[in-house]
């Protein structure tokens, strides 16, 4: 029960409508075919039930829990299928009120025909056939008057005009016995097809207990965008007909097909999530990835006032983080002092270094002009013709000086996004 609150239903619409899977009825929306919450249709299932009763098409069964344990136990221990072998099926009138008499509450129980051929003309994998005699007679309703799943869904199904059942391959067990119901009910067969589950980069299932992030929600938080995470899980499984793999939402609609879903299992691999995910971050506006940051940026303490300057940063670094909970990394070089990384403190650590920082320095003190690409340029070339550094002699020092590493955006950029006055205070630092 605890899996039916609200607050996991709310969970569910935040999550598919942030992907952008929206839906033109359900719960929330009502719609043509309401109620859509199973609990609300009791009544249209019990209906369906007395029919079968009717027809004599199922049958109430009286064994309790123990019973079934102790026949299924005993059933494979000599190494015979445990399904259902009709220990009720045939109860006479007296038995059943005998067993009434006593307090026994029966669950309903379908009546399996036997000798039949079950096929499934499935649109992924093609026929796969069952044998009925290998399907024990199974329950529909349960003794507290509860339907099963495989009951409740084969009603939801015809009497919301389903057409085609897509689902993960997990389900093709449950489909010939939903067969079966269509077939006693006299319903029409919608189309079925079963996709392979998704295996962890570890080929084994995808679960949350196995893999942290399994939930929609765990990928947002960390700061993957909705259109990344929709045109990955839109491949997982599924190849485009023109190989492209960067994939809007509207093209994914277009070119969607069952005929190119693969049979295999997909497998859910993290280092192309990241990929995408870089793409979409470098695709989208400064002001976007800020504002989407902001959470990330508050838990990494860093501090701004200036919204122009801070979309200035982002832009900086923009190529560089896979997924949002990243970019403090990247943008906290124009935050604060500087903090050095190894390599940057090994540099420094070299007085030919320590001597371009201070005649750059010097230099960029006495410099009156906009400090932009040019000014910049000159400066470096008068540092150089003190010093006699040259090429990564040259820059690296300097890059270092402002940022504490030996990578990242380029010095124009940088100086933009320091500007002059805190430039001058990082090189002077040193």
């Amino acid at each position: 029960m605890a899996r039916s609150e609200k607050r996991y239903e709310e969970i569910i619409y935040e999550e598919m409508r942030w992907l952008g899977l929206n839906w033109d009825e359900g719960p929330d929306i009502s719609g043509p075919f309401a109620p859509y919450r199973q609990t609300e249709r009791l009544g249209l299932y019990q209906q369906y039930a007395d029919s079968l009763v009717k027809a004599d098409k199922c049958y109430p069964c009286y064994c309790t829990e123990e019973e079934l344990a102790e026949a299924r136990n005993t059933a494979m221990a000599k190494g015979e299928n445990p399904v259902y072998k009709g220990h009720c099926r045939e109860l006479s009138a007296e038995a059943r009120i005998q067993f009434d008499a006593v307090g026994r509450t029966p669950s309903l129980r379908f009546r399996v025909p036997r000798g039949e051929k079950i096929v499934i003309d499935d649109l992924i994998r093609g026929p796969i056939e069952f044998d009925s005699d290998n399907i024990g007679d199974f329950i529909i309703v349960r003794s507290n008057g509860v339907p099963i799943y495989n009951f409740a869904v084969v009603i939801d199904d015809v009497t919301m005009e389903i057409t085609h059942i897509i689902r993960g391959d997990e389900h093709i067990s449950n489909t010939p016995v939903q067969i079966l119901l269509y077939r006693a009910l006299g319903f029409p067969l919608p189309k079925f097809a079963h996709a392979s589950i998704i295996l962890g980069e570890d080929r084994a299932k995808l679960s949350k207990r196995k893999h942290t992030d399994a939930f929609v929600g765990q990928f947002r938080e960390k700061g993957y965008l909705p259109e990344a995470l929709f045109n990955f899980l839109a491949l997982l499984g599924w190849a485009p007909p023109d190989g492209e793999e960067i994939r809007d939402r509207d093209s994914v609609i277009r070119d969607f097909s069952l005929d190119r879903v693969a049979k295999s299992p997909a497998v859910f691999s993290t280092e192309k999530l990241n990929w995408l995910n870089a793409h979409y971050i470098k695709a989208s506006t400064p002001d976007r990835i800020a504002e989407l940051s902001l959470p990330f940026l508050a838990a990494a303490g860093l501090k701004w006032t200036d919204r122009e300057w801070l979309n200035k940063c982002v832009k900086a670094v923009q190529e560089y983080p896979h997924y949002l909970a990243e970019l403090p990394k990247h943008i906290s070089i124009f935050f604060g002092d500087v903090k050095y990384d190894e390599d940057a403190r090994d540099l420094l650590s070299v007085e030919e270094a320590k001597v371009v920082v201070r005649a750059y320095a010097e230099f960029l003190a006495a410099h009156t002009e906009a400090l932009g690409p040019d000014g910049i340029k000159s400066i470096f070339k008068q540092v150089g013709q003190r010093t006699g550094a040259k090429g990564k002699a040259l820059f690296m020092p300097v890059r270092v000086a402002l940022t504490g590493r030996t990578h990242g955006p380029e010095l124009p950029i940088i100086f933009d996004c320091l500007g002059k006055d805190v430039a001058l205070l990082r090189l002077q630092s040193v």
